[in-house]
């Protein structure tokens, strides 16, 4: 073991403060990380104040991990010293399950969290990625490629793959007429990544004052979701829409938007539940409301790899570790643009 710092919240209602603990000496598969940048995700404030009910403190949260390899098992076959390396939301799984055997270890039963998770190793938590230092096992750790500027691909591992695996999955490309509803940290990306691909992106929003970004990110349209002239200029329309919103809102008014078998794909998790969409317009026309995770880390690197060959990275404002409580209470207000990344090296012994 060796000992390293974070910060952590100590319970669900108080702030997150500096934390010292210990991480595990590397085993023989394992990468040592040093942590140079780990982005800001809206679940980890969920996480950190208990708002889906399953918290364990105390919790050092993060998991859009990027660093430098600082020191690897005698059986690291993948990595070495120096590299530059990027940790997601996962560090392990069984392995042997139809979902591993699938390449899908996110929907694993035994999945292993970056946080908030049983470690296996201590019988204890695992501790995320705002601190100095994380061990790895080989299997759940990643390459980002030179080009990526370092800073601004960490939110690729969490709001990155979030948005491109629905993407994929549903074999967006060109000629497809794509939605995207909220323009937030996983709105952003999927606008990016869905240019990218050669879809046809229009951006949903409440917020006027996000059009000209939208443009700018990617979006060929923007429709304000509060004028119902302009969703109804849409209707029956899209192959396909992915809904980031994190909060409850009700669903009908973008299914009326899809096409005969298009569906609308969930990313965000409100904590409270949406109402309950009207089975008339699903039945009618045949389409899906659908729900997706992040990735596996075989679809973790490819979406990288493709931001590699795309330039993509997420639009950041990075922040010292001691202002991390203001960021969460920023998040909550949809105050940034579009996402915040910690700078790891602001935090000091």
């Amino acid at each position: 073991m060796f000992k390293t710092i974070g910060y952590a919240a100590h319970a669900h209602n108080t702030p997150l403060v500096p934390f010292n603990f210990e991480r595990r000496t590397p085993f023989a598969h394992d990468v040592q990380i040093d942590i140079l940048y780990c982005g800001v995700c809206h679940s980890d404030i969920h996480q950190t104040r208990d708002e889906w009910g399953n918290a364990t403190f105390p919790m050092v949260p993060g998991h859009e991990i990027v660093g430098k390899v600082t020191a690897v098992g005698s059986e690291v076959s993948r990595f070495k010293i120096g590299d530059r390396v990027g940790v997601g939301c996962m560090v392990g799984s069984c392995g042997h399950c139809p979902e591993c055997h699938d390449h899908l270890e996110q929907y694993c039963n035994q999945a292993e969290f970056t946080y908030n998770s049983p470690d296996k190793h201590t019988g204890g938590s695992n501790y995320g990625g705002y601190s100095k230092h994380i061990v790895v096992h080989q299997d759940f750790v990643l390459r980002i490629a030179d080009n990526l500027d370092l800073a601004a691909a960490a939110p690729l591992l969490c709001a990155g793959i979030t948005t491109y695996s629905p993407l994929k999955h549903w074999r967006v490309g060109a000629g497809d007429k794509v939605g995207v509803v909220g323009l937030g940290g996983l709105g952003h990306m999927a606008v990016k990544l869905a240019y990218a691909m050669g879809a046809h992106v229009v951006l949903f929003t409440t917020s006027p004052g996000k059009a000209e970004d939208a443009k700018r990110l990617g979006a060929h349209e923007v429709v304000i979701s509060k004028d119902p002239e302009a969703m109804q200029a849409h209707t029956a329309s899209f192959d396909f829409i992915l809904n980031t919103v994190a909060a409850p809102h009700n669903l009908d008014a973008y299914t009326a938007l899809l096409k005969r078998d298009g569906t609308l794909c969930l990313v965000g998790v409100p904590d409270q539940p949406h109402p309950s969409p009207s089975v008339g317009q699903l039945i009618f026309k045949r389409r899906s409301i659908a729900g997706s995770l992040i990735g596996g880390i075989k679809e973790t690197q490819e979406m990288l790899d493709f931001c590699a060959e795309h330039n993509i990275v997420s639009d950041i404002e990075l922040i010292p570790m001691q202002q991390i409580n203001e960021a969460y209470e920023r998040v909550i207000k949809s105050d940034v643009k579009y996402r915040f990344v910690i700078d790891l090296g602001s935090l000091t012994a």
